[in-house]
């Protein structure tokens, strides 16, 4: 007798993740829609920040550029969620990914279409885009290498 099919990680279903827009996060937003993955740089000191902010942590400039990245990424850290309310069937991979292509920046997303016992520090990933509510893009990510479905 064969054991049943791991259950492989998800996120959310796309109806249930709204995002909040301002003008700080807008170009990383639009950027996902497109299915690019950007990260802002400060025009001063050239400090990469994830999650957007109105100014640079390092140096407090407010002028930035915004770098497309490779969407290369690594698990730093990830945790596994075995369902939530009203959702029992979910499996999710939430974690924590560097950007090699963007020093100091980690980005929190999900893992998906993986069994969550496959995913390790360290892991080797690369970016996917989920839709969401609104029509908006949600970067998940994916063992990379896996192909795309």
């Amino acid at each position: 007798m064969s054991a049943p099919p791991a259950t492989l990680a998800t996120t959310l279903p796309g109806e249930h993740v709204r995002i909040a827009v301002n003008k700080d996060t807008e170009p990383f937003w639009h950027a996902a829609k497109e299915g690019r993955l950007v990260a802002p740089q400060c025009a001063d000191c050239g400090n990469f920040r994830l999650p957007p902010t109105p100014f640079c942590p390092e140096c407090q400039s407010t002028a930035v550029n915004w770098v497309q990245l490779c969407g290369e990424a690594t698990v730093y850290s990830f945790a596994v969620v075995h369902g939530i309310p009203g959702m029992p069937e979910l499996t999710l991979v939430p974690a924590v990914v560097d950007l090699p292509d963007a020093p100091g920046a980690r980005l929190v997303s999900n893992v998906v279409d993986i069994a969550p016992t496959d995913v390790t520090i360290g892991m080797a990933l690369r970016v996917d885009f989920s839709p969401i509510a609104d029509g908006w893009m949600l970067p998940v990510f994916r063992a990379a290498d896996v192909p795309k479905e």
